[in-house]
């Protein structure tokens, strides 16, 4: 078949959305039966159907469910490389996504190390809760990030691991231990197996309140006041922290940002330089 049209795909996604023919068509700015025909004409292309009709409802089908899901990323990848050409075009400029509260000491000291190298570029920082967003669709040309977060599409280094400890409002039963294991965590009625996706200072507020028990990585200590314990975890994985691309970011900018990171990783005595960290030389890059 032909390739399909961005139109189309736009098309698809506000019926999907809207589930009425109508609505879309009002939406889009088009007539519907014109939307109508354009929708048919893209089920006979595909050889598959997208919706279910009936005189009273429309519904996605199974595959119509893929296909929005993947026309979605279609849509949020051109947009990206729209934002990529235009600041390509643009006087050179490089943006960080960072999670808000988390990492700021490193990435502080990776962007010095940066800064300090050859031919340095100006560097905006960007602070979100969805990173994976922002590189994908174009806001940001690297990120730092968890090792468990959606990396998917995406180009990785590992930087740094560290030992997980939990986060317990300063009057919780278990704040005195000397460490907990993973079971003792997840016995708390509180207790959330990810965290909220909000910044890190809201995360400690939660819990000095006592709603929220979770488990972060040890660089997190850094922020807590008195009325947040943090007590080391046996038996729960280490917190893996990544610098993170879209393979469009050109490799001059992502080695010189590895190797700054990487030198900073063998510098700091409270965490762990993964093999990344330990010999830049051998950095070793995931595809996600």
């Amino acid at each position: 078949m032909d390739h399909l049209e961005v139109r189309e795909l736009l098309y698809f996604i506000a019926l999907a959305e809207k589930m009425h023919f109508s609505r879309a068509a009002e939406q889009l700015g088009i007539a519907q039966p014109a939307l109508s025909r354009a929708i048919s004409r893209l089920e006979r292309r595909m050889g598959v159907q997208l919706f279910e009709r009936t005189s009273r409802r429309v519904s996605l089908t199974e595959a119509g469910e893929v296909f929005l899901r993947e026309s979605r990323k279609v849509l949020a990848a051109a947009d990206g490389a729209v934002r990529r050409a235009q600041r390509a075009a643009r006087p050179q400029r490089l943006v960080i996504a960072a999670p808000p509260g988390t990492g700021a000491a490193l990435l502080s000291l990776v962007l010095d190390a940066y800064r300090s190298g050859p031919d340095p570029v100006p560097v905006e920082v960007l602070f979100t809760v969805d990173l994976a967003a922002a590189l994908r669709d174009g806001t940001a040309d690297l990120a730092l990030m968890c090792g468990s977060d959606d990396l998917d599409g995406l180009d990785t280094v590992d930087l740094l691991d560290e030992s997980p400890v939990a986060l317990l409002p300063a009057g919780h039963p278990l704040a005195a231990r000397g460490s907990l294991t993973a079971r003792d965590v997840r016995a708390d009625t509180e207790f959330r197996e990810q965290p909220p996706r909000v910044g890190l200072d809201e995360i400690i507020d939660r819990v000095a309140i006592g709603d929220l028990v979770v488990v972060l990585g040890a660089s997190a200590t850094s922020r807590l006041g008195p009325s947040v314990v943090a007590v080391p975890v046996t038996g729960a994985p280490r917190s893996r922290l990544v610098l993170a691309w879209p393979r469009a970011t050109p490799l001059a900018v992502r080695d010189r940002l590895t190797g700054a990171a990487a030198a900073v990783a063998r510098s700091r005595p409270d965490v762990d330089p993964v093999s990344a960290g330990r010999d830049h030389d051998r950095l070793s890059v995931r595809s996600g």
